[in-house]
């Protein structure tokens, strides 16, 4: 499950403490984790609702204006069931730490060897990251089409670098963190 920006600003400001979806089926538990923009966001309860009984407090509580904004935001069959998932902020991304880690960058340069050896399609890490560097806050399907790559693809490879903190999503596109410029750094 995503969580748009600012419903995960909302839910660690305090201000948010649900999300209502329409699917066939639950897709997330109770006890899940989110990492998202705005830190790690954990999944309290997951609970089938009737839409009708939605209130505007209840929409509110949801990050949004009224409980027909919040109907009318549902995607899929009008027949599928709906559920509110209970939310609390858990703290901060472990992530971001490593975003400012740019001391001793032997062990991710070595993970980026790995990764590039791994690749079917040869070499993307640099690439990748010189691509970020030079364009940062494009859109995604635009830097994907800069690279030759598939967006929901390139997405994937620019989530696996931010999990080695080199990388740090803005609200549209990325930029790279003070550990992947220093990483481009080196000679």
């Amino acid at each position: 499950m995503i969580l748009p920006v600012a419903v995960a600003r909302g839910v660690a400001e305090g201000d948010v403490d649900r999300v209502y979806r329409r699917w066939t089926r639950s897709r997330i538990v109770a006890g899940s984790t989110l990492r998202t923009a705005a830190g790690v966001v954990e999944v309290v309860a997951v609970e089938q609702v009737d839409p009708a009984a939605i209130t505007d407090d209840d929409a509110r509580a949801a990050g949004e204006q009224s409980a027909d904004r919040v109907r009318r935001a549902f995607r899929g069959a009008p027949s599928d069931p709906v559920f509110r998932i209970r939310l609390r902020f858990a703290g901060t991304d472990p992530r971001e730490s490593l975003r400012d880690a740019t001391g001793d960058l032997d062990e991710v340069v070595a993970t980026l060897d790995r990764m590039d050896r791994r690749s079917r399609r040869g070499p993307w890490t640099r690439p990748t990251l010189r691509l970020l560097a030079e364009l940062p806050g494009v859109r995604a399907a635009e830097l994907a089409e800069r690279a030759g790559r598939d967006t929901l693809a390139f997405k994937r490879d620019v989530r696996a670098l931010k999990e080695l903190g080199l990388t740090e999503s803005l609200e549209t596109g990325y930029r790279l963190s003070p550990r992947g410029a220093a990483l481009l750094a080196r000679p």
